[in-house]
Order: structure tokens, then sequence, then C-alpha cells
């Protein structure tokens, strides 16, 4: 059901955008540039094959910025949200459904994950959008009409880590402006952590909870330790390079090194041309795009979460363990044959779309797997290929990025529809291993 609803939804969004009403021009758009930026848009992706302004009208970009804020809150959600205002009640299977999506541990805690899910991101979009819309007011002359509109067109961008803009160089123009800059870091932060530990953190600040668990531990720590790596990696890698924090003064190195070691999280906005970047700043940052962000938030990649579970396995094989301990709690094996099928299903995905791209184009590894990456970790960043991609470059584009957005988890569960169990064992054999 959760990708059949994404599907749709991206049908919708396809057709829309196919109307001439939908474009600047005024003619029709064909269907494969249509459905790109839905699916990019749905899946809260970020990457375009054309100009966002320049190419979509008022009514195009009003699509967008729904079908952004439809697949940032889950169609799951929503499909939930209207079954409790119509039959003011939800059935189990709806519920599961939404579970689903939302990712609650407790089943009937759903009907409140998916009010407060809607809630907080409607009230952290309206902080956002009200701290762009002065900036853009009061800094830069722009029309309270006008400037509205962009504050909330990129609020809800950044807090569903997104990456649509509404300028050409994203948001290049304001890199040394911290009024901007740090409203957008902060969405993207607070919208990539995760909803279930931005339920926690909230209970735990009205008293209602004493210790924290194991997810939102696992999920803190290691959100927190790859920001710090991204952001003095750009720095340091970054620092010296004429093409992008060469010609800045400190302050502004230290602004630009903060938001783009903070964008590869999934988030997609720029300040500087990410084709000018080092090949060490590339290879980090296609480290950071292809862990991404939280569980059930709305960052993309594999997870933190599972990033830090396969390391604390790791850690356990090589002390000899037997069993695998993660902050004074044993983890069950089920869990550590998700997260390494996780891993290597995301492995496989990405290694076969940047085959294709390398077959189908003229482009080198690098930006092809850059490209990749950043496809099925829905983070939106490019080297500026996109837009030269061929209709079978763009049709890869748009499957890695559904896929991405839905967790090769979620669609094997999806094809494999039941768990089957054996009543019967086989004799023990170990294999040579490395």
């Amino acid at each position: 059901m959760v990708v059949v609803g994404f599907a749709l939804t991206v049908l919708v969004g396809t057709v829309l955008l196919m109307l001439p009403v939908s474009t600047q021009h005024g003619t029709a758009t064909n269907w494969v540039t249509a459905l790109f930026t839905a699916t990019s848009a749905v899946c809260v992706t970020g990457l375009v094959v054309v100009d966002t302004a320049a190419h979509w009208s008022t009514f195009g970009e009003v699509v967008i910025l729904g079908l952004i804020q439809v697949g940032g809150l889950g169609i799951m959600t929503l499909a939930s949200l209207l079954g409790m205002l119509v039959v003011r009640r939800l059935g189990l299977r709806m519920r599961r459904r939404a579970q689903a999506e939302t990712k609650s541990i407790d089943l009937g805690d759903v009907r409140s994950v998916i009010a407060g899910v809607i809630a907080l991101s409607l009230v952290i979009e309206a902080i956002t959008a009200l701290a762009l819309t002065l900036r853009f007011v009061l800094g830069y002359g722009q029309s309270w009409g006008h400037g509205a509109y962009f504050g909330v067109f990129h609020a809800v961008s950044a807090f569903n880590n997104a990456g649509f803009a509404l300028h050409p160089d994203s948001l290049q123009r304001y890199a040394t402006d911290p009024l901007v800059c740090l409203p957008v870091v902060l969405a993207v932060i607070v919208g990539g952590m995760g909803f279930p530990v931005l339920f926690e953190i909230g209970r735990r600040l009205r008293g209602k909870r004493r210790h924290w668990s194991l997810h939102a531990r696992v999920t803190v720590g290691a959100y927190t330790a790859l920001l710090l790596v991204g952001v003095l990696a750009f720095g340091v890698f970054e620092w010296n390079n004429p093409d992008t924090l060469g010609p800045l003064g400190t302050g502004g190195k230290l602004l630009v090194g903060l938001f783009h070691g903070v964008t590869p999280r999934t988030a997609g906005f720029t300040t500087v041309d990410i084709g000018e970047i080092n090949p060490t700043t590339m290879l980090v940052n296609d480290v950071l795009m292809f862990v991404g962000g939280g569980s059930a938030g709305t960052a993309g990649g594999i997870k933190v979460t599972t990033f830090a579970l396969l390391a604390f396995v790791i850690l356990a094989e090589v002390r000899g363990e037997s069993q695998v301990h993660v902050l004074g709690r044993k983890l069950p094996l089920g869990v550590q044959r998700q997260a390494l099928t996780v891993v290597l299903v995301g492995v496989g995905m990405v290694f076969t779309a940047t085959l294709l791209l390398l077959v189908i184009t003229p482009f080198k590894l690098d930006a092809a797997l850059f490209e990749s990456i950043s496809a099925f970790g829905t983070v939106g960043l490019s080297t500026g290929i996109t837009e030269q991609l061929p209709r079978a470059g763009e049709l890869v584009l748009v499957a890695l990025m559904f896929t991405g957005r839905l967790g090769p988890i979620t669609m094997a569960s999806a094809l494999a529809l039941r768990e089957r169990g054996r009543r019967y064992d086989l004799p023990e054999e170990r294999p040579i291993v490395g």
C-alpha cells in the first residue's frame, strides 16, 4: 500500500506538471521531464532537469510544493488522517499501514503519531517560513507577498529535505548570509533527525520521560558525529579552493562549511558550485549522502541508525564476542540481518545505476557515482550533469529516487509479503571467510 500510494501520487503530479498551465511559456511539458520532476518532489530529492523558476509557472511551483509536502509527511500518514476525519476511527488494517510509514513502535500510538507528525511539521515550517520571509522582505527589498511565497517554499523544501529552490543557483546568492542559511540548516537538521527522536525529545522536555531509548541515543550520537565530520571535511578540503571557499572571508568560509556539512544529509541545497569541489570532498559527500539521516524522518539514505548498528556489529566481531551489545542493550539478530540487508541492497542499487549511467552517458565515474548516490539517498546535490542526461538516464534516476525514498527494506518486505518459518534445521558447516 505504501508503494502504491507513492506511485499514484507521482502519477498525479506528472499529469499536473504536463499541463500547459504548469509552465511559464504555456506549452505542455514532455512526460519524462514531468515524471522526473514529480518523482523528485514526492521523493523529496531535489534533482531537476529544468530550472524550477524559469520553466514552471506559479501553478507548477505550487504543484511541486504540494508534492514535496505530501512526500515528506508520507502518503499513509495523510490517508490515516483522512480516515480519522471521515469515520472518526481507524481500523486495524489502516493503522498497520500508517505504522509502516511512520515507523511507530506501538500500534496503539499511531493516532497520536499521525497528529504529532503533521502538527510538528507545520509548526517548524511556519517558524522557518517566518524567519525567511522577514529576511527576504527587510534585507532584500522583496514585497511582502513575494517574500512570503519565497519564504514558505524554501521552508517547506528545507524541512522536508527536498532541496528545491526558486533560484537557478539554488541558494548561492545567500552564501554568506546567516539569516537565510541558518534557518535552512536548522530546518534540515530537525526534519532529518526523524520524528521518533523529535517526539522523544518533546516528551523529555515536558518531563514525561526519564530515560532515552536506544534508538534515540544511537540516532542522535551518530547524526551528530557524521555532521561534525561533514563540516570539518568540507572546511578543511575546500578552505583554499579558489572555486568554492577560497575567495570568502573567515566568517563566510565557516558559514558555507557548516551549510555544506549539513546538506549532504539529503538536503540538496547549495551555496557553492558542487561541480567545483575537490575529489576528496566529493568522496566524503558520497559517503554522507549514502548514509543519510534519521529513520522515520524526511531524510533518505540507509539511515544513520543502520550505519551505527553495523559499526557495533563489526566491533563485536573484532572483539570475538558472540553477542552484539549497543549502549548497554543486546542487539537482536534480526535487526543485524535487517541492517546488513539495507546496506547491501543500497550498494547494489547504486552500483547498478552508476553502471547504466556510464553505459548510456559520456560522463566519468566520479560524476556518475555522485549522481547515483544523490538520487538513491534522495539528496538532490549534483555536479551539474542532471540537465545533460538523455531520456534513458533520467528514467534510471527516476527509478533510483523512487526506490531510494521507499527504502530497500520496504521494497523487500512488499515483495516478500510474508515470512516463512522452517520446521526443521540443517547440518552446520563453516565455509572459509576472507
